[in-house]
């Protein structure tokens, strides 16, 4: 027994990036005396002219970080900002923290990056993941130069912000969306260090200008004074200026990226109507390299002028092109330590969308950019309307990032070395959202709801987006029998041990198709409607469901083993057990747990997204919240507003029930890791 508990822990699957716990020093908070403080006190008066940085120098911290180097070890800090992306990170930092170590998993919001970074500055190998969107990113980026670490660790990016136009760039993809936190770590580990160009930007007022009424959202400086990856002014500005504007007035309108980007599109409308930047190029005067582009920019009418250190902008669109059409320009590069500029008209900015390009007007390492009225701009997404002013663009540093890479999981033994397949086979099976939702936590049922396409021929190392040229060939073929087009959203499906997942569109490149499957991939269709189902008539289902909201559990019984489908969903999307909750029947909900399937107890109303734990947590039912946890019930499936049963519980106000929910949440996901390890 001695010898089990004085077993060194291995720390898992993800030990190169966890750090130990005897790394972590824990620091008394020093005892002063009576005398102490009253000397303490005579001296304030000298310490208040100290500067500010004396004072943060002597603040006390909890803990201290003493590393034992190791080659093997690539120790992970994860930064995650709560309020990115619809509020996704709320409910991912207690994810970290209980793969990692909690003491390397820091809320943004508690104070910025600085604590953390200064705390972990001397641990060797050190690789930070930025959970959030680009603006999260670049906060991070400039901490960095400010504490001057050398070397300066790499950052990798989980996107959960709108845009994620820098996370597309490094092949993280365009948002989070149920990817298992096992093969982010996975990937941050594996990922290649690449450097990322930051660009100065200098502000100074303008002499030459004529005095103008001062606009109250009027400013005399940028928001930032560096850029990671654009810098614009004109009619994208205007819109971003006014989605922050009503984002600051109306968060709560705010709270996800598709209602975001609803918002961006109707606001581009608007703004394309009144013509509010048309006269954009009689104000501003742009010097590159020495070489005055102002003749042109005013020859073109452009109402956009952007100045790109990265390919992507603009939620993924490609402004600059694609290499074969550069012509007279080299292809573009966030490492090569030039700017890309780049000039659009609102016809050009429309066809972004549609694989369109702006007008390219040079490559350069300086910019001077002079404005003579006030103009709305943007640096990295962060908005304002500057006074007229002389702007300063130069190269700052370069940044180390993280960047996701290909890479085969499944490599075959030294004794047993099997080549790649030269040719595949592939059965291919449509899921419709309604059953993914409602499933994708059991493998099984999730297969059998699934709709067969057809059967494609790959290569044996072909990645997922040379599939999809194949798979739309067979929808082509399908088009001609029926219409079922498949929409823009349809995507990749991977698995764990137990359950699917997304794969997001923008990283289909870097997934190998043998590390999904050999025999069949599966695709999500948010537009195919689901299997109906059969054997109970509309007024069976009206007796079922009376059966149950009277309480009547043996009735519920010999209608059930007559072959009444206690699956039935009604119009709202409430199963039985969601009305048996309701009216707090715990036998019928005992009989109902004992004869679905363990994915039924997971299935959400459609007006709420509440599954029937949420239910039960919200009116406080203790009895039937615990029936439901044993019976295999899900504690970390949200609501439409974000909320799990534990926080419904808090809101309703019942401690115990909460405090209940909570730990048989981290069981749950300690058992569902393993699962995945174990695969």
């Amino acid at each position: 027994m001695l010898q089990q508990i004085e077993e060194c822990c291995s720390l898992g699957a993800h030990a190169a990036v966890i750090i130990p716990p005897t790394w972590i020093i824990r620091v008394r908070r020093p005892q002063t005396s009576l005398k102490s403080s009253k000397k303490k006190k005579r001296t304030s008066l000298k310490c208040n002219k100290s500067s500010k940085k004396g004072a943060e120098d002597g603040r006390w911290k909890p803990f201290l970080v003493k590393p034992v180097p190791s080659q093997l070890m690539k120790p992970l800090l994860v930064f995650v900002n709560p309020k990115s992306g619809g509020n996704q990170g709320a409910k991912l930092i207690q994810s970290f923290m209980w793969y990692l170590n909690p003491r390397q998993v820091f809320d943004l919001t508690k104070g910025g990056p600085k604590e953390g970074l200064e705390l972990y500055a001397k641990v060797p190998n050190l690789r930070i993941l930025a959970c959030g969107g680009d603006g999260t990113v670049g906060w991070i980026l400039s901490v960095l130069d400010q504490l001057k670490l050398r070397p300066q660790p790499p950052v990798g990016i989980l996107p959960l912000g709108t845009g994620n136009d820098l996370a597309r760039t490094l092949n993280w993809g365009g948002g989070y969306t149920d990817e298992p936190i096992t093969k982010i770590l996975s990937h941050v580990e594996d990922g290649n260090i690449v450097q990322l160009d930051r660009w100065n930007l200098n502000v100074e007022a303008n002499p030459e200008a004529r005095t103008e009424e001062r606009d109250e959202h009027q400013t005399d400086k940028l928001p930032i004074d560096v850029f990671n990856n654009y810098f614009s002014l004109g009619f994208d500005a205007h819109v971003t200026l006014g989605f922050h504007e009503s984002r600051e007035a109306n968060p709560e309108k705010f709270n996800s990226r598709f209602r975001n980007k609803m918002f961006y599109a109707g606001t581009a409308f608007s703004d394309f109507l009144s013509g509010s930047s048309k006269d954009l190029a009689k104000h501003i005067k742009v010097v590159c390299d020495g070489t005055d582009l102002t003749a042109k920019v005013q020859e073109l009418k452009l109402q956009c002028l952007l100045f790109l250190n990265i390919p992507r902008y603009c939620a993924g669109t490609v402004p600059w092109g694609h290499p074969s059409e550069h012509q007279d320009f080299e292809p573009q590069r966030h490492d090569d330590g030039c700017i890309e500029v780049i000039g659009f008209t609102m016809t050009s900015l429309a066809t972004l969308q549609v694989g369109g390009h702006g007008e390219r007007l040079h490559q350069c390492k300086e910019v001077t950019l002079t404005t003579f009225k006030s103009i709305p701009m943007q640096v990295d997404g962060e908005p304002c309307k500057l006074a007229p002013s002389i702007i300063h663009i130069n190269l700052r540093n370069q940044a180390n990032m993280v960047q996701k890479a290909k890479r085969r999981i499944s490599m075959p033994h030294l004794n047993d070395q099997q080549p790649v397949p030269e040719k595949l086979q592939i059965r291919v099976n449509r899921i419709s959202m309604a059953a993914y939702e409602a499933l994708h936590y059991d493998k099984d049922q999730l297969k059998e709801a699934s709709m067969p396409l057809g059967v494609i021929t790959v290569p044996g190392d072909s990645d997922l987006e040379t599939c999809r040229l194949l798979i739309d060939r067979l929808q082509d073929n399908l088009d001609q029998v029926q219409d079922s087009d498949p929409k823009p959203g349809v995507c990749f499906l991977g698995t764990t041990a137990d359950r699917f997942y997304r794969i997001d569109r923008a990283q289909e490149h870097l997934n190998y198709v043998t590390e999904i499957s050999q025999e069949e991939l599966y695709i999500l269709d948010p537009e195919l409607v689901a299997k109906e189902t059969v054997g109970t008539s509309p007024d069976l289902q009206q007796s079922l469901q009376g059966l149950v909201t009277c309480s009547e559990p043996l009735e519920l019984t010999e209608l059930h083993q007559q072959g009444a489908d206690i699956l039935l969903q009604d119009a709202d999307g409430c199963t039985l057990l969601h009305h048996a909750v309701e009216v707090g029947c715990k036998d019928i909900v005992k009989y109902l747990i004992e004869n679905v399937p363990t994915s039924h107890l997971d299935v959400t109303e459609k007006e709420t997204g509440e599954t029937a734990l949420h239910k039960a947590a919200t009116s406080c039912q203790r009895s039937i919240c615990h029936f439901l946890v044993e019976g295999g019930a899900s504690l970390m499936k949200t609501d439409l507003q974000g909320e799990t049963p534990k926080q419904r519980a808090e809101k309703a106000e019942d401690g115990e029930l909460s405090e209940y929910l909570d730990n048989c949440q981290h069981y749950q996901m300690i058992q569902r890791e393993d699962q995945e390890t174990a695969v």
